[in-house]
Formats: structure tokens, sequence, C-alpha cells
């Protein structure tokens, strides 16, 4: 029961980490919210995914996925996708932690949550895949919704779509939400190259 206890406690914590996307249009965005909305959107758009795929999807794992994807910025923090890191690096202290943290679960969590969060990484499934584009898909949501848009990073429509469509790509009904998002937000001028 201890090692429960401790990852209960633990993962409470990602409600600290703070992204670089807003919420509101006056505070950031937790990791914890946006782990919550990516489960929320793939419960949404499953029924598309599985139209669009012609096969069955596994709605729980990919509910898992959504959740747990992000548990070990608690530890590494969350970086930007905008800012020139050593993507390298960020996966290697990400691994380490993944396997510290997840390694203490008792049982069979411990291979659950390591197996799951390597599919996820790895992009190795359907369903990994589609929370992947998600997940890219998110933060240009919130970015749009709040009225944030990119002026802080600075990135224009094309810059966008270097990021976006590589992640998106992998499903029709991502591809068309993303491009209302870039077309909402040219017309409301929140790309750095609109001042």
């Amino acid at each position: 029961m201890r090692e429960l206890f401790d990852a209960i406690a633990h993962t409470a914590r990602l409600r600290e980490v703070e992204r670089h996307n807003n919420a509101t249009a006056d505070r950031r965005e937790s990791v914890a919210e946006h782990s919550w909305h990516l489960a929320l959107v793939c419960w949404l758009l499953h029924g598309e995914f599985e139209r669009e795929t012609g096969r069955s999807l596994d709605l729980a794992r990919m509910m898992k996925m959504c959740l747990m994807h992000d548990l070990v910025e608690i530890d590494t923090r969350d970086p930007s996708a905008w800012s020139p890191g050593d993507r390298e690096e960020k996966a290697r202290r990400e691994e380490a932690v993944a396997l510290r943290r997840f390694g203490a679960l008792p049982g069979p969590l411990a291979d659950e949550f390591l197996d799951l969060w390597h599919e996820y990484e790895r992009g190795a499934t359907a369903e990994a895949r589609l929370v992947r584009g998600v997940d890219r898909l998110n933060p240009a949501l919130m970015r749009l919704l709040t009225g944030q848009g990119w002026h802080d990073v600075p990135a224009d429509a094309e810059a966008l779509d270097r990021l976006q469509l590589p992640r998106v790509a992998v499903s029709g009904t991502l591809t068309a939400l993303y491009r209302r998002i870039r077309e909402e937000a040219q017309e409301r001028g929140l790309f750095a190259s609109e001042e």
C-alpha cells in the first residue's frame, strides 16, 4: 500500500507543472489540465478515429496514455515545443524518470505504466499515434481559444504547420481541426508575423 500511496501523492503534483500555453486569458495551463483535456478529446473523437481507420481502437488504452504520458514532467518540467533544446537529452532524462517512477509501482502496474509510456513515446500503435496527434493539437487549440496566439514564440502560420502537421496528419479529423485552428488564428491576427 505504501507504493500506491507514494504514487498517488506524487502524481497529484502534476497540477503544479505549468505549460507554455494559457488555460484562460490570464493564467497558464497546468499539465494536469492538459492531460484531462486530451483524454476528453480522445473520447469525443474516438468514433471518428475508428471510422477513419476502419478498425476498433482501444479507447481505455488511449485514455490511459492521455492521463499518464506527461507524468515524467513532474520531475523534468514541460519544455516548450518552440524552444531549441536538445531533444535527445530530453528523451534520456524522461526515460530515466519513467524507469525510476514507473518502476517503483507495485506489481503489474510497473510494467503497464512503462509499456504504455514507451508505446506513446514511440508512436508504436495507431492508438499511440492518435493520442500523440491530439497532444500536438491541444496547445494550438488553447492558444487560439485564449487569444494567446504565437507572438511570444514567435511563430507564423508556416512555422505552426511545420510543428503540427507531422503529428496531426495521422488523422483526417485531426488535420481538419488543425486547419480550422490555423484559419481562425490567422483571421484574428494571432501569429507573430501579423502584428
